[in-house]
């Protein structure tokens, strides 16, 4: 079994010809631009919870949808929950303590979360 000396005696790993290196990341994740969509299943949806004015509000996003897509989500997630909500830019708010509920039922639709 061959150790470092022997991976740098035959150049694995690195190429130092030339006068300039490239010493940049490749960025493996794509970044979002903004507006792109992207279908249900690409989604890593995440969760924050907020109090205003002593009241309970969930936040579920981020949503990269059409605006049409997203109160379609925002509708069904009101009917099956039976609680109050709005769109505020790409995070759906859904008034009180839900993140369980949206997580079951999102997860039947299709949609992923982030571990």
């Amino acid at each position: 079994m061959g150790g470092l000396s022997d991976m740098l005696a035959q150049n694995l790993g690195s190429n130092l010809d030339g006068n300039e290196f490239d010493t940049s990341k490749n960025n493996k994740k794509k970044k979002l631009t903004e507006g792109e969509i992207l279908p249900k299943n690409q989604h890593q949806l995440v969760f924050t919870f907020e109090k205003r004015r002593g009241k309970p509000v969930t936040l579920v996003g981020r949503f990269n949808l059409e605006e049409k897509d997203k109160k379609e989500v925002l509708k069904l997630l009101k009917k099956k929950l039976a609680c109050g909500g709005s769109i505020k830019e790409e995070w759906i708010e859904l008034q009180g303590d839900v993140k369980e509920k949206i997580k079951l039922t999102l997860e039947k639709e299709g949609w992923k979360f982030r571990k």
